[in-house]
């Protein structure tokens, strides 16, 4: 047994450390903030399109996209939160210079200059929002992400070919086959491995696979903290394919990727929604190599999009966890 994460519900609320990107993150946050005020969001930093992109290119920062996608994500539900979080993610119109930029993001960047410190940067803007929880860089260093992709030709069935950057390896055509992050062993956010080891429970997904979630798992010391947490460890899987990063995966492809680039993950609970599930005959097979519990709840929005509803993912995530 993991002794920290079995707490009393009467007590405490837990600790929850969630990790990923964009808006797979963002689903996840919206839902544990109706469980826990004591939430830390551990972000990708390996954006480079759109907004991100170019203050990233222009201003050598981290991109701040997905953080401002937290941060948005764990307002409050009240009148005067959601229309910050309506501001955050708001982007000016027309075709001059600011044209496609997120007014959040600009923030973030100007927060930056004038601190010079990402993670006091973000705290500032936390307060500002009131939000429920932290949001924190999983890197001090922006990253670039590399894919090793198979081709999907016929007539060349075994030709590999590199895919660098996220935009450009959530568009390849092909197969991915493995991912790296350039610089390879980039120093963690000290902080996003406190929170990792000081959690009860640890959430990694869903998202872009091999863009959001495996990110995470490729940089040394944060990989090490998730591995020896003594957190209760939930992967909360995707609701189906994409159309890119995981053209036709099954539940359990995702599963065999997480393992072939950290075979050494443990984690307690697989969480999925039978619409994912139903076919998959080695699901179990394959949460059993983790040593998970394989949970199936209905979690998918109800007009039967490929998004999670908050209020069903709260829910089956408060069953986990005991609440």
């Amino acid at each position: 047994m993991r002794g920290r994460a079995f707490r009393h519900p009467a007590l405490t609320p837990p600790a929850v450390t969630a990790l990923g990107g964009g808006h797979g993150l963002a689903a996840s946050l919206s839902a544990l903030r109706r469980l826990t005020h004591r939430i830390t969001a551990i972000v990708t930093v390996a954006d480079d399109g759109g907004s991100s992109g170019r203050l990233r290119e222009e201003f050598d920062i981290l991109p701040p996209g997905d953080l401002r996608m937290a941060l948005a994500a764990l307002c409050g539900d009240d009148e005067v939160e959601q229309a910050w979080a309506e501001v955050l993610q708001s982007r000016f119109g027309g075709d001059g210079p600011l044209a496609g930029h997120a007014i959040g993001n600009l923030l973030i960047a100007g927060l930056w200059q004038n601190l010079d410190d990402p993670v006091a940067g973000l705290e500032m803007v936390a307060e500002l929002l009131r939000i429920r929880g932290r949001v924190l860089p999983m890197s001090l260093v922006p990253l670039v992400i590399e894919a090793d992709v198979m081709r999907v030709d016929p007539s060349k069935p075994t030709e590999r070919f590199v895919v660098t950057g996220q935009e450009n390896v959530a568009l390849a055509l092909g197969e991915i086959e493995r991912v790296r992050i350039i610089p390879q062993e980039p120093p963690a956010a000290p902080e996003a491995v406190a929170a990792v080891l000081e959690a009860d429970y640890v959430v990694l997904g869903p998202g872009s696979w091999f863009s959001s979630v495996m990110p995470h798992l490729l940089v040394p010391d944060l990989l090490e903290a998730i591995v020896n947490t003594e957190a209760r460890r939930i992967l909360n899987l995707n609701l189906s394919a994409t159309d890119d990063e995981t053209h036709n995966y099954t539940a359990s492809k995702h599963l065999d990727a997480l393992l072939d680039h950290a075979p050494n993950l443990r984690l307690e609970t697989i969480l999925v929604d039978p619409s994912f599930a139903g076919a998959d005959a080695r699901l179990p097979q394959v949460a059993g190599q983790f040593g998970a519990e394989l949970v199936i709840a209905d979690v998918r929005a109800r007009d039967g999009s490929a998004r999670h509803d908050r209020f069903k993912l709260s829910a089956a995530l408060a069953a986990v966890m005991g609440l």
